[in-house]
C-alpha cells in the first residue's frame, strides 16, 4: 500500500465535470493498493492517520492532529502510485493490486476513515478524476507499506 498525504486548505475531485468530493482544511489521501495489501494494513493506516500531528499548534509546532483541528480527509485512489520505471519509457503497474482487491482495500479504507473521524469524501474507483488542492505548507508525506 502507498499514500500520499497532503496537508491542505481545500481539496476537490470532480468526475465528468461534476463534484464527486471535496473538502477544506485536513488531507488529501492518493491511496494506491499493491498486490500484498489487506484490510490490516488499511487499519494500521487509518489510526496513524487519524494520530498524525502535522498541523500548527499556536507555536507554529506542528504538534496538532486532524481530529485537534476539526480537519477533513479527501481520499483518492491512485493505481499509479505503483508505477515501475525502471525500464523503458512507458511505466509498468506490475505492482499494483489486482482491481477486485484494490477497490475492496480502497472502500475500506474510505470507510474506516469516516468510522474514525466522520469528515471524509472521496474519489470513485476506477474513474477519470481531476483533483484540485491547496498544499499547505507544502506538507506532504509518502508512505509505503514495505517500509513498514
Amino acid at each position: 500500500m502507498k499514500l500520499v498525504i497532503q496537508r491542505v486548505n481545500y481539496g476537490r475531485v470532480t468526475i465528468d465535470g461534476q463534484i464527486a468530493g471535496e473538502i477544506g482544511k485536513g488531507y488529501v489521501v492518493l491511496l494506491g493498493v499493491g498486490e500484498n495489501d489487506t484490510k490490516a494494513m488499511c487499519d494500521k493506516y487509518v489510526d496513524k492517520l487519524i494520530k498524525l500531528r502535522i498541523f500548527p499548534d499556536e507555536n507554529g509546532k506542528t504538534n496538532r492532529s486532524i481530529t485537534d483541528v476539526g480537519g477533513e480527509i479527501l481520499v483518492v485512489s491512485q493505481f499509479t502510485l505503483y508505477a515501475d520505471c525502471r525500464k523503458g519509457n512507458r511505466p509498468s503497474f506490475i505492482g499494483s493490486g489486482n482491481p477486485v482487491l484494490a477497490e475492496e482495500l480502497y472502500n475500506y479504507f474510505v470507510e474506516q476513515c469516516a468510522n474514525k473521524l466522520g469528515r471524509v469524501q472521496h474519489g470513485e474507483f476506477g474513474a477519470d478524476m481531476k483533483v484540485a488542492l491547496e498544499n499547505d505548507g507544502p506538507f506532504t508525506i509518502l508512505w509505503d507499506s514495505k517500509d513498514w
